[in-house]
């Protein structure tokens, strides 16, 4: 509990010297500096966020269609032993008739 009122009290110090700060011209301008970076920072990493996400995006894709192209590949040779076992059986069914 302790912690938490030192914590609460660092805040609250925290925003009353930055306001104090702000208030002095020179203060004013390196409180400037220091948001103006925070923003380029944070521009960046949202850039390179949306840059991953786009790369995630297309690779994600290229594994849907692979799988898709496998699984079409899959179905069509199922589909073809199939029709071999079936010719197969015709075939020995007549040889047996006969």
């Amino acid at each position: 509990m302790k912690s938490l009122l030192w914590f609460l009290l660092g805040i609250a110090g925290g925003f009353v010297l930055a306001h104090l700060v702000n208030k002095d011209p020179r203060g004013h301008e390196i409180l400037a500096d220091v948001d103006a970076r925070i923003t380029e920072f944070t521009d960046r990493m949202g850039d390179a966020y949306r840059e991953q996400e786009a790369r995630f995006a297309g690779l994600v894709d290229d594994v849907r269609d692979a799988a898709a192209d496998a699984a079409s590949s899959a179905r069509a040779a199922a589909s073809d032993a199939v029709g071999n076992v079936a010719d197969a059986v015709d075939d020995a069914a007549r040889k047996i008739a006969d």
